[in-house]
Parts: C-alpha cells; sequence; structure tokens
C-alpha cells in the first residue's frame, strides 16, 4: 500500500464537533477500503492567505494514511461533495513522518516563547520607549536658524 499526506479545509463556522465527525468520515473511509491512519492532527483555526469561498479562516485537519489509492480517490470524493470542506491535498509520500509534523512543532515553540515572555513582542509590551518621559530631551545646544541650515549644503 502507498503511505500519503492529506490535509484538507473546514469552513471556519462549522464546530470543532462537526470537524472530529468529517475527520472520522474520513478515517472510516479509509479503513473501509482496507488501509489506515496513522496519525491525525487538527492544526485549528487559522487564517488563509486570501479568501475561498468568502472564508477567511479555516479548521485543518492532516491524516497521515497508509492505504491504497482507491481510498485516497474515495476520500476526495466524498470531500467534494461536502460542503463543510474548502479545500484538500493528498500528497504520496515515501515515508511518513514520525512524531508531531511542522506545524504542530512550530505551535509548540509559539507557545514556549509566550509563556516565556520572550521575542520582540514581549518586549515591547509595558511601553516600547519607556526610557522617555516626554520632557527632558538632554542639551542638545542652541537652534540654528533655518536659512543657516540650508544654507551649508555645500553652496
Amino acid at each position: 500500500m502507498a503511505l500519503y499526506e492529506h490535509v484538507f479545509l473546514a469552513r471556519q463556522d462549522a464546530s470543532p464537533q462537526q470537524v472530529e465527525e468529517l475527520t472520522a468520515q474520513m478515517t472510516g473511509i479509509v479503513e473501509g477500503l482496507g488501509g489506515k491512519v496513522t496519525k491525525t492532527e487538527n492544526w485549528g483555526v487559522r487564517s488563509l492567505t486570501y479568501r475561498m469561498n468568502k472564508n477567511r479562516k479555516a479548521h485543518f485537519v492532516l491524516l497521515n494514511i497508509d492505504a491504497p489509492s482507491a481510498a485516497i480517490a474515495e476520500i476526495e470524493r466524498q470531500e467534494r461533495i461536502s460542503e463543510d470542506v474548502i479545500r484538500y491535498l493528498s500528497v504520496r509520500v515515501e515515508e511518513l513522518e514520525e512524531g508531531p509534523s511542522a506545524m504542530m512543532r512550530k505551535a509548540d515553540r509559539d507557545r514556549e516563547r509566550d509563556d516565556r515572555g520572550g521575542g520582540f513582542r514581549g518586549e515591547r509590551e509595558g511601553g516600547f520607549r519607556g526610557d522617555r518621559d516626554g520632557g527632558f530631551r538632554g542639551d542638545r545646544g542652541p537652534r540654528r536658524p533655518r536659512d543657516e541650515a540650508e544654507s551649508t549644503d555645500g553652496e
């Protein structure tokens, strides 16, 4: 049997429960046709790069599948019929990735950074220019009239 990574995007207004049911339906199709789903990852609701079918966000789900091509064809047929699925993509791979996918590793890394309070955004909280009090600007010497500043351009 062949190995596939399959990602589908479900409508934003679909509840997480509906997305789980849709995932269970796809898993059932694969198992009914003699394959197995080795990993399922729900990446949550994410923003889309551009609007698709009037949706700006979508639920992203990854399935790692070990099944014959007929199972993938049936999953894709069912997703074309379903109104909840915006897009899908199936890619045949040489081997399935063990452990969390790159998207899940990124989410964990972002969560750790937020917990530590580090990073650029964490430094900006509480006032980016907190060292300036708005009043005293230091001794910069006397101001020159505007005419003198313009005449020193090399003329």
